[in-house]
């Protein structure tokens, strides 16, 4: 029986090899995809637009104008004339906020009375906005901090010091590259096991399998081993690109971040094993890969917090076994995760690997009957 399944795995691993289409499909797009989200999918915000209407021809105006014009995080500023004009460079996105100071700015400043600016922020760019906001009131703050000093007015006796652990100098890639680890090797172990059984039945060579001397238990740990294989060696490939080339730290222990690199590919097989049962085309195999992978990815916490979903829709988020990747994939590359908290994730993970395979090998056997 081994005899019989090895031979299966190395045939399928030879379609896969050999097939010079597929070996481009499986190795381009996932780098791709890698450089695509590492360097364009950022919610960081850099080289902003903003515009900025100053009626105050004082020094203290103009020092916070200057604040704002030299920093790095708004590299394109446009001077406005008129408040007339702050509609017109909001509604045609020309920028995402204008900074307005009015003509009483630095001589309530001097006087030692409270002096206002206003930020009008683009409520379109939701998230831009907020992290606009953000950066905003850090400059006004350190620019009310060093004016405070220099006049010798007293200092407020509270102040916020911000420290980020595990990413100080918060590069969003730092967080993208673990979380495409799981991603990627998803989308190929998918791709491989659903292809495999669709493109068999689509050349007609399915039938020939199944009066084979291969049992349907054989047949269907020949489907899947070859793409746990090349799943786990597209994420030691994730791996190595952004460990060595974008310099991502991976501060824990890379032998338990590969076993449940392993556990989490394993429990797609089974996904891809079903989807490859309910598909006679390979254009069905594909459509059905797309379609458990748009969800999955929402629903894992990748895109935003799971925290931040409604609560009838949290629940839901436990059935996806890349939920569980993102946490263990993110926790070992940055903070050295402990084992027993990457082992308390990693068993809930297994459930859905034995379950999923289970039940896809029951349908599978199912639909040869």
């Amino acid at each position: 029986m081994i005899h019989r399944i090895l031979s299966l795995i190395w045939k399928e691993l030879l379609t896969v090899l050999r097939d010079r289409k597929v070996r481009i499909s499986i190795l381009l797009p996932p780098i791709l995809q890698l450089c695509v989200f590492t360097f364009a999918a950022t919610l960081d915000v850099k080289n902003a637009t903003i515009g900025i209407l100053n009626r105050d021809n004082g020094e203290q105006a103009f020092e916070l104008t200057q604040r704002f014009y030299g920093t790095n995080v708004f590299s394109h500023t446009i001077f406005l004339k008129s408040v007339g004009e702050i509609g017109p460079f909001l509604d045609h996105q020309k920028g995402v906020m204008v900074l307005s100071i009015d003509e009483q700015f630095s001589r309530n400043l001097d006087a030692g009375k409270p002096a206002d600016v206003q930020l009008i922020l683009d409520g379109r760019k939701t998230n831009t906005a907020q992290i606009v906001a953000g950066y905003a009131s850090r400059i006004i703050t350190r620019f009310n901090d060093d004016f405070a000093a220099k006049t010798g007015l007293p200092e407020e006796n509270t102040r916020l010091v911000t420290r980020t652990w595990f990413n100080p100098n918060t590069l969003y890639y730092w967080y993208n590259i673990p979380c495409l680890v799981g991603v990627l090797s998803m989308l190929t172990c998918l791709v491989v096991i659903t292809q495999s059984v669709a493109r068999e039945r689509e050349l007609g060579t399915f039938d020939q399998l199944l009066v084979s001397p291969l049992v349907p238990f054989e047949i269907v740990i020949g489907k899947i081993v070859p793409g746990i294989i090349i799943g786990v060696l597209e994420g030691v490939l994730m791996l190595t690109i952004g460990v060595f080339l974008l310099q991502v730290p991976f501060t824990g222990s890379l032998l338990l971040y590969l076993a449940s690199l392993f556990v989490f590919v394993v429990s797609i097989s089974g996904v891809g094993l079903f989807i490859s049962s309910l598909s006679s085309t390979q254009q069905q195999a594909m459509l059905g890969t797309f379609v458990f992978m748009m969800p999955s990815v929402l629903l894992a916490g990748y895109g935003t917090p799971i925290e931040n979903m409604p609560d009838w829709l949290q629940p839901v988020t436990y059935l996806i076994p890349l939920r569980y990747m993102l946490i263990i994939s993110k926790g070992i590359f940055l903070k050295a995760m402990p084992t027993g908290i990457v082992l308390h994730n990693l068993w809930q993970l297994a459930i859905i690997a034995i379950f999923n395979l289970f039940a896809a090998g029951w349908f599978f056997r199912r639909r040869l009957e």
